[in-house]
């Protein structure tokens, strides 16, 4: 059913009354969900306010040097982490924060080089002179995004910086085991093993390899608690209580 949906959705994107896009004047709301959901899967959701982890004030401004600004100029995040931005414009000019990927920023400045639209989406505010606004952004991806402004000529006087996700740490299921046979040599130990929840298999006796810091460590008939990954397509102990 994927394929009429997204081609149904290209129609409507290409058709006249959409146009222009999510921005003030208002057309089919249900088609441009869909398609801000779609396109949200790279840089984030829209976050929840009982979710916020963080909380960041952002000012909006131009300077004395005729350049425009950010403050803070960029920002460092944790995949996972819901932030609540309050954003600020102390400036004589109107702005706006615009959350998304460098090249989708690109791609929309150029369009709104040639329209005159507004922003009236999850991911951005567009502020007068002296306003304030809040954007919750729940940023569910790693990777390096930007925030900007996209008002003709405001990206090129500096209002635009990254964000940088950190990949979350992974966190692992430690299964409890017995030490049956190690073989040193070859890097490999055989474990009487209750289920391994991470990897969705049953309990059962198997054969892993494990590098030297780990097989130092074991004894057979030991009792122990390991965590197994798939490391190059084997099994391997990989960490060890």
């Amino acid at each position: 059913m994927k394929a009429p949906i997204l081609t149904l959705i290209a129609a409507l994107a290409a058709s006249p009354a959409l146009a222009t896009g999510t921005h003030s004047g208002g057309h089919g709301e249900e088609a441009m969900d869909m398609m801000m959901d779609m396109k949200m899967m790279a840089y984030g959701k829209p976050g929840k306010a009982d979710e916020v982890e963080r909380t960041i004030d952002v000012t909006m401004r131009e300077t004395d040097d005729g350049g425009m600004s950010y403050e803070p100029s960029a920002f460092s995040f944790k995949q996972g982490e819901t932030i609540q931005f309050n954003i600020t414009n102390k400036g004589e000019l109107e702005h706006e924060f615009v959350i998304d990927t460098k090249e989708g920023n690109v791609k929309h400045k150029e369009a709104m080089a040639k329209m005159n639209m507004e922003h009236d989406d999850p991911n951005s505010v567009r502020l007068d002179p002296g306003k304030s606004g809040t954007v919750i952004w729940a940023f569910a991806n790693a990777g390096t995004f930007e925030f900007a402004c996209l008002i003709p000529g405001h990206y090129e006087s500096g209002m635009h910086g990254p964000i940088e996700v950190a990949q979350a740490e992974t966190k692992h299921s430690y299964t409890k085991g017995v030490v049956k046979k190690i073989k040193a040599d070859s890097g490999k130990v055989t474990i009487i093993h209750e289920e391994l929840v991470d990897l969705e298999m049953p309990a059962m006796t198997m054969v892993f390899r494990a590098e030297d810091d780990i097989m130092t460590q074991l004894s057979e008939g030991q009792e122990i608690e390991f965590v197994a990954e798939r490391v190059n397509g084997k099994l391997t102990v990989t960490k060890l209580k």
